[in-house]
């Protein structure tokens, strides 16, 4: 196997010689288009533009799939009488072709790739034998070979053997990072057939810890992105964590799969402007997070929309005018029938009453003596918007606000949310009080999104040049799209894209950054990871996002250990997709040892978790370590001691320990005095050997060892505290050490 392993390496080299060949041309066409001279002709300069543009995202991606650049290859039978016995097919990270188009690497999202993934001894598909390519950065390591034809084994000099641990083995035992890795060499068939479902409406993946149910998701993403580029490239992909220490472990897997044009955000960062990264008690996060907080907000809305009880009196140049309640109610009246947004009908708002206000001085003066003409009461309008009175009662009438005002106000003033929830008991409104000093929480954001939707965009003076630009824009986007004719590319970028990068711009702009900062910004498609954490009010934010309800949903049930979360699938969802979803699951437990996974599911069972059943491929080698103290104040220096332990056992791996709020800091405070900084916590803590996280943090994640501080204190923190528990069992790949509390009764 020696020389075909040789051999393989030549290959893989010559793949590499491409690759670098194809960055090497486009930096030079790259710089070349920089350079040119284009003079004052801006139809010349959008071309320039266009053609760099498209030369700095394909350079992008050549750069970001250097390592591991190759995985597999199918051996096909031959085509033609005067080919071989057989054809390769090679397939790796994205496609590259020699210089006469003849394929050399087939990207792993093509169809021609799907039998990689799907061939089986009882169905090969057309394939003879499948090899997976191991590699280290650019070097082939190792090679797996199945072989679904006997008879290559019989033919004289055959090289393919079976043998070796196998591609998905070698993965599952490897050490892990603190980052989450692509695991595009050894999908599996199950998760294939779901990666390359249609995208049609949302899909919904279910299942247990160790599934892959991220990998899928985001494999998926890439997938989606490269055959509906047409209707993604300029809509993008939203891509939703539980935390941003989940979306720093999987930040780099699209690009390692060629895809950067993603927006990935957590439940805290899906209002722009804020990041919120605490939540509240359980009771305020199942208030916030309820449906009845829609009313709740849109009464707040309405309030600001207030018919004084009296009459006003202004001053406008020495003429007293009289205000009337009736005036402005009828104004009000009229903004409302426009069905507007709270800030854009305000302008309706505004011009009804001064229309009517004008009137009423011009008759004021008339009946006075003075003569009124059409020029005059133009500026008799232009005079009662510029008086300090009308200003002010216009404004409280009807004043423009923004999101975050509105909720600050809503919960730091006690008599207004009593005005506007009558029915509510004191115990309930108390739920909400918070100063306004205090920073938005994670079930805020939501509530924030639904006062933004209700209030608008507030009104802002026109800037000048603003129509002189917009005509600018709209010639930048016919150039573009002469620019992509002209350069054959059509499909592979869109004008829009491409106007928003001319020479102009100080700044790129990409889609996804113009996304990310533009709240009413709506997603081709939609992926929601631990989806099963979202609240009836983060459905709603996240349904505005991609009304065409394009969304793939990953989670797990069981492991719902927010107060604010659902206990099914179908009432989680049913309200906002209208029965309109497809459920498919995982099977498999491909990360946690199966001596530890019948552990989580024993503790599942005994707090009646409704747990999806999986199969562990592999039994696992370090049995639970249980470790007993006598009482809290012990825990931090045996969480220590069992840390110290695991270390000994293996010090290259990634361990992770899991703590209650209450005893992080002092657990923390231990472990830095023995091991230094070794340690870390919470997000940063990922960079870390050892990292200190809560349960919440360590969604989603996976380390070589865990060891959980007191179980029973996980379990009693939250009222769904035996999900979290159940969570934190499941994040080890290899060992799991749990430190428990024994306080002996009186």
């Amino acid at each position: 196997m020696d020389n075909e392993l040789d051999r393989e390496r030549a290959r893989v080299a010559r793949l590499y010689d491409r690759l670098d060949g194809l960055r090497d041309e486009e930096a030079r066409r790259l710089n070349a288009v920089r350079s040119s001279k284009v003079g004052g002709n801006h139809q010349m300069r959008s071309e320039r533009d266009a053609l760099a543009r498209m030369h700095e995202d394909r350079l992008l991606q050549l750069r970001d799939v250097d390592a591991r650049l190759v995985f597999g290859r199918l051996q096909l039978p031959k085509a033609a009488e005067d080919e071989a016995d057989s054809a390769f097919r090679y397939i790796g990270r994205l496609g590259l072709r020699d210089e006469e188009q003849r394929s050399l690497l087939l990207d792993w999202r093509a169809p021609q790739a799907a039998a990689f993934y799907q061939a089986t001894a009882a169905n090969p598909q057309g394939v003879l034998a499948r090899r997976h390519v191991t590699m280290r950065d650019r070097e082939v390591t190792h090679l797996d070979d199945e072989v679904f034809d006997a008879d290559l084994l019989a033919q004289p000099g055959a090289a393919l053997e079976v043998q070796g641990e196998g591609a998905l083995m070698a993965a599952l035992t490897g050490h892990r990072t603190g980052r989450m890795h692509d695991i595009v060499a050894t999908i599996q068939a199950e998760q294939d057939r779901i990666i390359r479902s249609e995208m049609r409406g949302a899909l919904v993946v279910q299942g247990g810890p160790g599934t892959g149910k991220t990998a899928v998701a985001l494999h998926r993403a890439a997938y989606l992105l490269y055959t509906h580029r047409d209707r993604l490239g300029s809509a993008g992909v939203l891509i939703v964590g539980p935390s941003g220490a989940f979306l720093r472990y999987i930040e780099t897997v699209l690009p390692s799969l060629g895809e950067t044009g993603v927006v990935l955000q957590s439940l805290g960062e899906l209002f722009p402007g804020v990041r919120a990264t605490d939540d509240d008690s359980a009771a305020a996060a199942v208030l916030k997070g309820s449906l009845e907080m829609v009313d709740l907000i849109a009464r707040a809305v309405k309030s600001r929309q207030r018919v004084p009880a009296d009459t006003a009196h202004i001053d406008v140049n020495g003429d007293v005018l009289r205000v009337s309640p009736a005036l402005i109610a009828r104004a009000i009246q009229r903004a409302q029938q426009s069905g507007k947004a709270h800030n854009e009908a305000r302008v309706v708002f505004v011009n009804q009453a001064l229309d009517a206000l004008a009137a009423q001085l011009a008759n004021q003066l008339r009946t006075a003596g003075a003569v009124i003409d059409d020029t005059d009461a133009s500026q008799l309008r232009e005079d009662i918007r510029e008086s300090t009175d009308a200003k002010i009662v216009l404004n409280t009438a009807w004043l423009p606000m923004t999101a975050e005002k509105l909720i600050g106000d809503l919960f730091a003033r006690p008599d207004w949310l009593a005005e506007l929830t009558p029915r509510w008991t004191p115990e309930k409104r108390a739920l909400l009080h918070r100063a306004r000093t205090e920073p938005f929480t994670i079930s805020d954001i939501p509530l924030l999104d639904e006062a933004a939707e209700l209030l608008g965009s507030p009104p802002a003076a026109p800037e000048a040049g603003q129509r002189e630009r917009d005509l600018q824009r709209a010639n930048d986007i016919e150039n573009a799209k002469y620019a992509i004719r002209n350069a054959g590319v059509e499909g592979m970028v869109s004008a829009e894209q491409l106007a928003d990068n001319f020479a102009e711009a100080p700044v790129r702009v990409t889609t996804a950054d113009r996304a990310a900062t533009d709240r009413t910004w709506t997603y081709g498609h939609v992926v929601v990871d631990e989806a099963q954490e979202l609240s009836p009010m983060h459905w709603r934010l996240l349904v505005r996002r991609s009304p065409m309800r394009s969304f793939t949903i990953v989670g797990d049930i069981a492991q719902a250990s927010s107060a604010a979360s659902s206990r099914s699938w179908r009432s989680a969802l049913d309200p906002f997709f209208r029965g309109r979803w497809d459920l498919e699951e995982l099977t498999v437990n491909y990360r946690t040892p199966a001596q530890i996974a019948r552990e989580a599911e024993r503790v599942a069972g005994e707090h009646g978790l409704p747990i999806t059943p999986a199969q562990s491929v592999r039994e696992g080698d370090w049995p639970i370590r249980d470790v007993t103290v006598g009482s809290p104040d012990a825990l931090p220096l045996a969480v220590a001691e069992a840390v110290r332990v695991d270390r000994g056992i293996d010090a290259s791996g990634t361990l992770a320990v899991i703590v209650s709020r209450a005893a992080r800091a002092a657990v923390l405070a231990r472990l830095i005095a023995t091991f230094g900084t070794d340690v870390g916590a919470g997000e940063a803590g990922l960079e870390c050997p050892i990292a200190v996280l809560t349960t919440h943090e360590s969604k989603g994640l996976e380390f070589d060892a865990v060891v959980l501080a007191d179980p029973a204190a996980l379990v009693a923190e939250s009222p769904r505290g035996a999900a979290a528990l159940y969570v934190a069992m499941t994040r080890p790949t290899q060992r799991l050490t749990q430190v428990h509390v024994d306080v002996p009764s009186a």
